[in-house]
This record gives C-alpha cells, sequence and structure tokens, in this order.
C-alpha cells in the first residue's frame, strides 16, 4: 500500500527530529570536557590570618601540615579567647581576621551573636556531630574535652561521681580547683545555664563551704592530686594523660573520674573555630577548617592533645573512653558566651581569685 502525502510527511519531519537530536547530542558530547575544563574551581591559595586562643607551640606542627598540603600561608595572632572575642566585636568588619580559632565555644558564641561569622558549608558541618557545632551553621567544633575529678584513690577511694556528691562533708577541705581558669569559669557558665542563676549560686556557695584549696591552673590542680595534697580535683581530663605521657604510668597514681550521666559537672566544652564574614579569603578559610576536621586534624588533636577527636571512625588516645560513650549534660555550647555574668557571680561566692 502506498503511504498518503501526510503520513510521508510526518515521517520525514520524524527522521528530521531525530538528525537534529544527534547532531546536538554530538555537539554537546563534543563540548563537555571543555566547558569542564574552563569551569573547574580553582585550588584555595593565598594566605589566612587566623586569631587564635589555643597555644601556638601546641597547634604550629599542625598549622605547618596545612601549609605544606595546600601552599596557604597562615598569620598566627594568638591571645586569649575571650580578650581575641572582645578584640574581633571591636573590629568589626574592619577585622584583618579571616579565621577565629577558639579554645572554647563561649568565646565562638559571643562573636555569632553578634553576627561576625559568616555561615559554614553543610559539608563542613556534617563532619561534625550537632552537639558540637553551632546550631546556626556559624562555628564548628574542632576537639573536645570533659570535665572531670581527678582523683587520688588512696585518700578517694570511693569518689563521688556527681558535682552535688562533692558537697559531702567529708570531702571538706580536700578538694582542689583552679580559679581563675577558663574551664572553670565555662564549667561555672554551663552551670548557670543548667540550673539558672539561683540554682548555680546556691551550689556555688555550698562548694565554697567546702573550704576547696584554690591553685594556679590546672596542672597544678592535677600534681596536687598525684601527691595526695589535695583528694580530689576538678580539671579537664587531658591534664592526666600529659602527665603520664611526660612521667609514665607507674610515676602517676591519680585516675580521671567521669562523672554520672547527664551531671552538669561533666561538661564536655570544645576549642572550634568559624570564618569571619568580612574575610576575602574564605575559600582558603575553608579549607584550613576543613583540614582541621580531617582524619589527619583529628588524629593530631587525638594523639598529641589528648582531646577527644569530633569525627566519627578516628580513635581517642589509649586508656581514654571515646567520646560518644560519654553522656554529657544537653546544652547549648553557644550559650557559654555569658563570661562576664560567670566572672560577677564568682566575685560574689568568694570563688574567683587564688
Amino acid at each position: 500500500m502506498t503511504s498518503s502525502p501526510a503520513r510521508q510527511r510526518t515521517r520525514r519531519s520524524a527522521v528530521g527530529a531525530l538528525a537534529m537530536l544527534g547532531l546536538l547530542a554530538a555537539a554537546c558530547g563534543d563540548d563537555a570536557p571543555t566547558a569542564a575544563s574552563s569551569t573547574a574551581p580553582e585550588a584555595p591559595s593565598g594566605s589566612i590570618t587566623v586569631y587564635t586562643g589555643r597555644s601556638e607551640e601546641l597547634i604550629k606542627p599542625l598549622l605547618d601540615q596545612f601549609t605544606a598540603a595546600t601552599g596557604i600561608k597562615v598569620e598566627l595572632r594568638p591571645g586569649d579567647s575571650g580578650e581575641l572575642a572582645a578584640q574581633l566585636i571591636t573590629e568589626g568588619d574592619a577585622s584583618p581576621a579571616d579565621v577565629f580559632f577558639s579554645q572554647d565555644a563561649g568565646a565562638l558564641g559571643a562573636v555569632e551573636k553578634v553576627g561576625l561569622f559568616s555561615a559554614l558549608p553543610e559539608s563542613t558541618l556534617s563532619i561534625v556531630p550537632a552537639a558540637y557545632r553551632s546550631a546556626n551553621g556559624m562555628w564548628v567544633g574542632s576537639s573536645g574535652r570533659a570535665r572531670v575529678f581527678v582523683v587520688n584513690p588512696d585518700l578517694a577511694p570511693d569518689p563521688p561521681t556527681t558535682i552535688d556528691e562533692l558537697l559531702d562533708p567529708a570531702w571538706k577541705g580536700t578538694i582542689g580547683f583552679a580559679p581563675t581558669n577558663a574551664s572553670w569559669q565555662s564549667f561555672v557558665t554551663g552551670l548557670r545555664v543548667l540550673r539558672g542563676e539561683d540554682g548555680a549560686r546556691a551550689w556555688l556557695e555550698a562548694f565554697a563551704a567546702q573550704d576547696p584549696v584554690a591553685f594556679e591552673k590546672n596542672s597544678v590542680v592535677r600534681d596536687a592530686v598525684n601527691s595526695g595534697e589535695v583528694a580530689i580535683g576538678l580539671v579537664n581530663h587531658y591534664y592526666l594523660f600529659e602527665k603520664i605521657a611526660a612521667e609514665g604510668a607507674d610515676a602517676v597514681v591519680a585516675q580521671n573520674q567521669f562523672l554520672d550521666a547527664g551531671d552538669a559537672g561533666g561538661l564536655v566544652n570544645v576549642a572550634g573555630v568559624g570564618i569571619l564574614a568580612s574575610s576575602d579569603n574564605t575559600a582558603a578559610a575553608t579549607a584550613f577548617i576543613d583540614f582541621l576536621l580531617s582524619v589527619e586534624g583529628q588524629t593530631y588533636f587525638a594523639l598529641e592533645t589528648f582531646e577527644f577527636p569530633l569525627r566519627e571512625g578516628v580513635p581517642t588516645a589509649a586508656g581514654l573512653p571515646s567520646l560518644e560513650s560519654l553522656s554529657p549534660p544537653e546544652i547549648d555550647l553557644s550559650d557559654l558566651d555569658s563570661l562576664e555574668a560567670t566572672q560577677e557571680l564568682l566575685s560574689d561566692v568568694g570563688l574567683l581569685t587564688l
């Protein structure tokens, strides 16, 4: 049978359309490699300025590794985290800083509160559990540390496991703490958030009545516990591991007592980082944070500083429990920013100075 003219026109149109699609596909195939190569993003480069509350001696080897791996130079401006946060707030958009690498979350929360950070990429944020980063995506934790009781087992064979048990009259005059240390003050700030102003004041007044022994810093508290000068000390977990690494396990009597689930004394705080919204090299700043959160960076914190790595799958130092096995109090770490109010409260109850 002979096809009708209309059917012949339809067949010719279909063949023409398929031929055109074939040409377009071929053209797209020819252009794809060229387009991809012309739009590929350049690797981050240049330099960044990092304000940091972390010890330069502590982090310098890691920064050197970052520069060797990326070619990005880091200008480090170290100082106290709280003072650097105040400086950033004063400098505002005119700050030369690209990154704020804080020793604690409270200082990061203060900078976030005034809107000086830019949001981090989800690919960066998702590396760290939600509890250890900004709820608004403005900063991310880089390593964690837990508050513990470091105890002398000869003097405290059955040590307390909550901060309220610490108030038992049996422990009067046997407790060491470092009143001027930032980690003690962060704990008290967390106590204010968790129990309210009145609840925190009540605990602090009862603690002051225990006649605690004030020391200059956490390492001195640890040593006093180890020597038997006091039975219990309020410190961060890693101070014991530093002493063991320096002197050997056989020379160390003291032990860490981790606190009961949810107890305010078992706060897990973080060192962390954020990118300033005024940075003119956010690509390099992001690369810096991603390096801190890489397996290499997290392993450095685990093995060199004895802190908790925050990236899943990176093991802790030998003898240290996993972060996942702890049950710290639930708290938004950004809320640890009210340091001035904490210091006023500590001054009122006589626990701010040596």
